[in-house]
């Protein structure tokens, strides 16, 4: 607190005022302030005390020796923390250089330049910097956008701008949140031991059913998200990428139900996106599904081609219904087995066929046919799915068998096939279900 008398907001040049001493600084320099009586300017005296202070207290000020360490932080220019100053954000670029080092994470990273190659050709901006700046929120990359600092070219581009081969990208320093500390149990959980860990407990989990340099493809188990968002904090290409940190592109090449299992191709080259991102746009991959539906149906084919319209829905979440004016949608369905659970009723194990890709396309023309899901809690019926999760079967019981493409590097046929999942080798089983048909090519 500065002296009272002074008029200044600031204090006096020459002195200031802190636990009840006035010290004199830099006398000599500046000498005393006439606007201010108490100021002593170069006078003998340092420090005057409180008013009826003794002498031998007087002294002690003198010295300087009744001074509070905070008095010493204010003579050198600092600032007492404030407990109540709001937290910084994670994500800045506006930080002190000061105060950059000594807030967690480290210092933020020197401006980087990223010439684009033909892999990344093609790619939208604002996707290719997600990409290059791990754990910052899309946000944040969007205002740098929008500000500028992020160039292309030494111009500004817009968040849709596609990356050419050549293009060099400007990318401000973007520091990130600081890792978390690692338990002293685990001394090298932050290092390679933990990658190599991480990668042999996705092997365990996500079976591979085929990789080259093109392409990746896995048997996706079922209630694992293909990507996070929307509550789900990680999903099979967040793992994956973590999983193989040496990958320079990872990206799903299509998606499938949370609740689905399953065949899931990974593009590991932006030419490979390119492609089958074409072949999809052209409807020429074949995708089969086997399903558990209750009721019987007729062991021979049938086509279901109702359109299917999005409709909102609270909290974001995604619901499909059959409407006059929705996209059309074609689902091909033959049944292969009937079967029935004690207390539960009629089942059929049945084969879908789909000609075009629409959100939860087979799930919704079954259950409009009168033939839901197992399992489905959207679509399906809630009292029979309680009651299958009472005698075990906890399940979605939709999974995607195959899938027929044309490799995206040379185009020759591809068909891959994940085996049937031991959840629905377990309810044919409790039905009296030995064999099965073979599905149709």
């Amino acid at each position: 607190m500065f002296v009272p008398s002074c008029p200044r907001p600031v204090g006096c040049r020459s002195c200031r005022h802190s636990t009840g001493t006035i010290r004199s600084l830099s006398r000599d320099r500046f000498g005393p302030d006439l606007e201010n009586p108490r100021c002593v300017g170069t006078a003998p005296t340092a420090a005057i005390g409180k008013p009826g202070q003794p002498d031998a207290e007087r002294q002690d000020a003198e010295a300087g020796l009744d001074r509070a360490p905070e008095a010493e932080d204010r003579l050198d220019g600092a600032v007492p923390e404030d407990p109540d100053r709001a937290r910084p954000c994670e994500y800045t670029n506006v930080d002190s250089p000061r105060k950059r080092a000594d807030r967690p994470g480290g210092p933020a990273p020197a401006v980087r330049i990223v010439e684009i190659d033909a892999d990344r050709a093609g790619q939208r901006l604002d996707n290719f910097v997600v990409g290059q700046c791990k754990g910052v929120p899309k946000s944040h990359v969007y205002r740098l956008i929008r500000s500028g600092q992020l160039r292309v070219n030494g111009g500004r581009r817009g968040a849709d701008y596609r990356l050419e081969t050549g293009d060099l990208v400007r990318i401000p320093p973007v520091r990130v949140a600081a890792p978390a500390s690692v338990p002293p149990e685990e001394p090298d959980a932050a290092g390679p031991g933990q990658a190599l860990r991480t990668r042999a407990a996705l092997a365990r989990r996500l079976p591979v059913l085929h990789e080259d340099n093109w392409m990746l493809v896995i048997d996706k188990p079922e209630a694992v998200a293909v990507h996070g968002g929307s509550g789900v904090s990680s999903g099979v290409i967040e793992r994956l990428r973590a999983a193989r940190p040496e990958e320079r592109f990872l990206e799903l090449a299509h998606r499938i139900d949370r609740e689905t299992s399953g065949v899931l191709v990974i593009a590991r080259r932006r030419a490979a996106l390119l492609a089958l991102q074409a072949q999809w746009r052209e409807r020429s991959p074949t995708k089969r599904y086997l399903a558990i539906v209750s009721g019987s149906w007729p062991l021979r084919s049938k086509t279901l081609d109702a359109p299917l319209r999005r409709m909102p829905a609270p909290g974001g979440d995604r619901r499909v219904a059959v409407h006059a004016e929705g996209q059309d949608a074609i689902t091909r369905v033959r049944g292969l087995a009937r079967f029935t659970l004690a207390g539960l009723g009629d089942f059929t194990l049945v084969e879908a066929t789909i000609e075009t890709g629409r959100t939860h396309q087979i799930r919704v023309h079954l259950s409009h046919a009168g033939y839901p899901i197992a399992g489905d809690d959207k679509y399906g019926d809630y009292r029979l799915n309680r009651a299958l999760a009472a005698q075990g079967f906890r399940r979605m019981y939709l999974h995607a068998a195959s899938l027929s493409l044309r490799h995206p590097e040379s185009g020759r046929p591809l068909t891959l096939t994940a085996p049937m999942p031991e959840s629905f080798s377990e309810m044919l089983n409790a039905g009296g279900v030995d064999s099965l048909p073979e599905m149709e090519r």
